[in-house]
């Protein structure tokens, strides 16, 4: 089968996918639902404990430090950085100020290193949520704005739809693999939509610019019409589309292999992101400007009908 993305048909199977896309949305619903996140300490009572040392510590000798220091309260799985020189772990809720002076002193004796302590409150927690939610609500009014100016109204709400589909799904995979949700993860999402809505535009811009061309001769009156157009204009960006998320990609990649294991959840929501808005601007974006473009045309056609 000699397959080539500019002559895929996409169109034929804008149907399929939607309904795919939909079946996951609902069962990632389902899934939030039932399992939830896991909120890091930027968005729960939690507090944080970071320890940079000259040489490695074993787990057993940093779990043994927490109860030198009479620690009885669970935490979260020793992570490790900087070749096992930095090693941190997360309290769910807050310690008492004899328990952070506590280890304090301990960790001091044994290792010759001040740990690093920084402790969120649950009201914390709670406004850097709401402010996310807000950041990602203020970016979606802004594009409709500019994208109504710049194309129209059936283009803004075809792009929205495809970045809010692409936020929730990063959401979805959180929950499914139990990543740790923080600020590096809000900071995801919004580097995606990003692409997300650049992605979409590039390709409705095509649009715009092939009916333009069509239009300079007759007049478009049905939705075949509509369905060529926006299949070619796939066609001719999907090269520059697969070379931009590729070329993040890397980069994506390294970060996730070499960098930190703090920052591997923003890793990860970039490699979910860049195949998701790459995907929705072609199967979300596009079909649902379809939809939108096939209600207008069966409206002119009862009109006549209804004014007769």
């Amino acid at each position: 089968m000699n397959f080539k993305l500019t002559e895929w048909n996409y169109v034929k199977h804008m149907r399929k996918m939607f309904l795919i896309s939909t079946a996951i949305v609902i069962l990632g619903i389902g899934l939030l639902f039932f399992r939830g996140l896991n909120l890091g300490i930027d968005f729960a009572s939690g507090t944080r404990v970071e320890v940079q040392t000259e040489e490695k510590v074993s787990q057993e000798e940093f779990t043994s430090a927490f109860s030198e220091a009479g620690i009885d309260q669970e935490f979260s799985e020793v992570l490790y950085a900087d070749n096992d020189r930095l090693a941190y772990v997360t309290f769910v809720g807050q310690l008492k100020q004899e328990e952070v002076a506590a280890i304090k002193t301990t960790f001091t004796e044994k290792f010759e290193s001040d740990p690093n302590i920084s402790t969120v409150s649950a009201q914390v927690g709670r406004d850097l949520a709401k402010n996310a939610l807000y950041a990602v609500a203020v970016a979606s009014i802004g594009i409709i704005l500019y994208i109504t100016i710049r194309f129209q109204f059936s283009y803004a709400v075809a792009t929205v739809v495809a970045m809010l589909h692409d936020a929730f799904f990063m959401i979805v995979a959180f929950s499914l693999f139990g990543v740790e949700v923080n600020l590096y993860f809000i900071a995801a999402i919004l580097t995606i939509i990003g692409y997300s809505v650049n992605d979409t535009i590039v390709t409705f811009d095509r649009v715009r610019e092939n009916i333009k061309a069509y239009e300079k001769d007759r007049k478009i009156k049905s939705m075949d019409v509509y369905e060529s157009l926006i299949n070619r204009s796939i066609q001719e960006t999907i090269i520059r589309s697969v070379n931009t998320v590729i070329t993040v990609l890397v980069t994506a990649v390294a970060l996730y292999i070499f960098g930190a294991d703090s920052i591997r959840g923003f890793s990860l929501a970039l490699l979910i992101g860049l195949f998701m808005g790459m995907y929705s601007s072609i199967f979300i974006a596009s079909y649902l400007w379809l939809l939108i473009k096939r209600t207008t045309i069966n409206k002119k056609k009862e009109t006549p009908a209804t004014e007769a």
